[in-house]
C-alpha cells in the first residue's frame, strides 16, 4: 500500500535520504525544510508526490498548519518523522539561557508540536506511525553536549509514554537512536557556546575521546534509508531501534554500570523505604 509521509528536516542528512527513498518506491512525501529550494531536484523527479513545505519547527502554529496542509493534499498521514534538529556543543557551565532554550525548542518542542498535530488525524484513521529521531545520546551521555542530551532524553521519555497512550488507536511509536553518521550534525548545523578557558584541557580530551569512540567511522545516511523502510513496514515495529554499529556496545556498557551502581547502593535504597 502506498504510504504518505510527513518528514521534518529534509534539506540534508537522514531527512533527505529517507524522503528520497520513500518517493523512489512510490510513496507520497510532505517534506519540510527551512529552505525548500533544497528539494527542487526531488520535485522535478517526483512531481505531485512530493509536497515541499517551508517550516521552522520551533513555530507551533506553523507546525500545525504544515501537518494540516499535508493531510489536505494527500488525504491521510501514515508516517510522521520528527527529524529536524541539531547538536549544541558546550560544557554545562558555558551554556547560556538562549543556548538551552533554542536547543529544546528545536529538538524537543518541535517534535512535540508536530506529533500533537498529527495524532488527531491518525486516531481518526485508526492507524499511523510516529518516528522520533533520537540518538544514542538519548539514552547515554558524554561531556560537552549536555544540552543536546537533555533534549533527546526528554524526547525519549515523552515518546515512551506516548507509545502506551496511542497503542489502543492503532498508532505505533518508534525512537530511532543513531550513532555517528556522516550528516552535518557536528558540522555546519551545529551551534557552540562561548568557551570558558578553564575547560580548554577537558575540551581537548573530550574531542580525543569522541574520535576514539568512532573507530568504525561514521555511518552512511544513504544506507540508513533501507533500515528506516524496514521499520515503517514492520507489522509490529520496535519502540526503540539503534542505527549504526556502535550504539549497542555503548548502551550495554552504560546499562551494566547503572545496574552495578543501583545494586551496590541498594541497602541505602532500602533504608530510604523505612
Amino acid at each position: 500500500m502506498t504510504k504518505t509521509w510527513f518528514i521534518t528536516g529534509t534539506s540534508r542528512g537522514f531527512g533527505r535520504e529517507w524522503a528520497a527513498a520513500a518517493l523512489e518506491r512510490g510513496d507520497n512525501v510532505a517534506a519540510t525544510a527551512r529552505d525548500t529550494s533544497t528539494l527542487d531536484d526531488l520535485a522535478q523527479l517526483y512531481g505531485d508526490r512530493l509536497l515541499p513545505i517551508a517550516l521552522d519547527v520551533t513555530d507551533r502554529d506553523a507546525d500545525i498548519a504544515a501537518v494540516k496542509q499535508a493531510h489536505e493534499r494527500f488525504g491521510r498521514l501514515d508516517v510522521v518523522v520528527n527529524n529536524a534538529g541539531y547538536g549544541h556543543f558546550g560544557f554545562v557551565e558555558e551554556l547560556s539561557e538562549a543556548d538551552v532554550r533554542h536547543q529544546m525548542e528545536t529538538n524537543f518542542f518541535g517534535a512535540l508540536w508536530v506529533t500533537q498535530a498529527a495524532l488527531p488525524i491518525m486516531r481518526e484513521q485508526g492507524s499511523g506511525h510516529i518516528i522520533q529521531v533520537s540518538s544514542i545520546g538519548g539514552i547515554s551521555a558524554f561531556p560537552i553536549v549536555g544540552a543536546y542530551h537533555a533534549s533527546k532524553w526528554a524526547l525519549e521519555g515523552l515518546s515512551q509514554s506516548l507509545a502506551q497512550e496511542v497503542a489502543p488507536f492503532g498508532i505505533h511509536v518508534t525512537l530511532i537512536e543513531p550513532g555517528g553518521f556522516s550528516t552535518d550534525w557536528a558540522g555546519p548545523s551545529a551551534k557552540h557556546s562561548d568557551p570558558l578557558p578553564t575547560y580548554d584541557d577537558i575540551r581537548e580530551r573530550t574531542h580525543r575521546e569522541r574520535a576514539a569512540r568512532n573507530t568504525s567511522g561514521p555511518g552512511d545516511p544513504k544506507a540508513s534509508a533501507a533500515a528506516v523502510l524496514k521499520v515503517v513496514d514492520a507489522e509490529e515495529p520496535p519502540l526503540r531501534v539503534f542505527f549504526g554499529a556502535a550504539p549497542l556496545s555503548i548502551a550495554k556498557a552504560d546499562y551494566a554500570s547503572r545496574i552495578e551502581t543501583w545494586e551496590k547502593w541498594d541497602d541505602v535504597s532500602q533504608l530510604a523505604q523505612g
